[in-house]
C-alpha cells in the first residue's frame, strides 16, 4: 500500500499538493515527525519562501539529518527540489548535500524578469519513469529565483535565459522545479509516476 508523507517545512504550497494528491486517491499526512517520515513509502518535501528559513525549520526537528539517510522514493518541489542541493546562493545557505551543486539567482533582463513565473515548457534530457506520459514541449508552472544548473542527474530542463534544471533525479532522490500541484496535466502525470515509483 503507497503510504505518502507530505513534510511540514511551512511551505504555503502544502494544501495544493495534498490536494493534487487526493485527486489522484492518496490521502497524505502532513507531518514533521523524523519517525513517521522514516515509515512512509513516499515522501515529499515542498517548499515555497527562503532557503535559509526553510533549512532552519527542517533542522529544528531533526530533518536535515534524516531526509539524507532515507531509502524510499524522495520528491522534492520548488524549493523542496532547490533543498536537496549542496546549498543556494540565497543567503549563501548550506542545504541538505544529497545532489552536487549550487542553486543560483537568475540574471533579470528586458522582457525576463525574476522571479521567472508562470508556464513554460520542458525538455527531457534523458529516460526516467518520471517522464512516462510526458512529451518534449509540454507546459509546467513556475514560481522561482533561484534554479540548478543543468548537470548529469537533470532529468528535464527548462529555459529561461538559459536553461536549467526541471526535473532532476539519483537513486531514490527525485525533485521538480516547478508545481506540480499546479502544472495541470503535467504535473498530475508527473506526481503518479512518482507514486509509482517502488518503495
Amino acid at each position: 500500500m503507497t503510504d505518502v508523507v507530505v513534510i511540514e517545512n511551512g511551505g504555503g504550497n502544502v494544501s495544493s499538493v495534498r490536494y493534487a494528491l487526493g485527486r489522484l486517491g492518496v490521502e497524505a499526512e502532513l507531518t514533521h515527525d523524523a519517525d513517521r517520515i522514516r515509515r512512509a513509502t513516499h515522501v515529499i518535501l515542498p517548499g515555497v519562501g527562503a532557503a535559509r528559513d526553510a533549512m532552519q525549520r527542517l533542522a529544528a526537528h531533526g530533518l536535515d539529518r534524516v531526509i539524507p539517510t532515507l531509502t524510499q522514493p524522495v520528491l522534492g518541489i520548488c524549493l523542496g527540489m532547490q533543498l536537496l542541493f549542496e546549498s543556494s546562493a540565497e543567503g549563501d545557505t548550506p542545504c541538505l548535500g544529497i545532489l552536487p551543486g549550487r542553486a543560483e539567482r537568475f540574471a533579470e533582463a528586458p522582457g525576463r524578469p525574476v522571479p521567472h513565473m508562470g508556464w513554460n515548457q520542458l525538455e527531457p534530457v534523458r529516460a526516467s519513469p518520471l517522464l512516462d506520459g510526458l512529451a518534449p514541449g509540454d507546459y509546467a508552472y513556475f514560481v522561482h529565483s533561484y534554479a540548478l544548473p543543468v548537470s548529469v542527474h537533470t532529468i528535464a530542463t527548462c529555459t529561461y535565459g538559459a536553461p536549467f534544471t526541471a526535473i532532476v533525479g539519483r537513486g531514490n532522490f527525485h525533485g521538480a522545479q516547478f508545481h506540480p500541484e499546479r502544472s495541470a496535466r503535467s504535473g498530475t502525470k508527473l506526481l503518479a509516476n512518482f507514486l509509482a515509483l517502488p518503495a
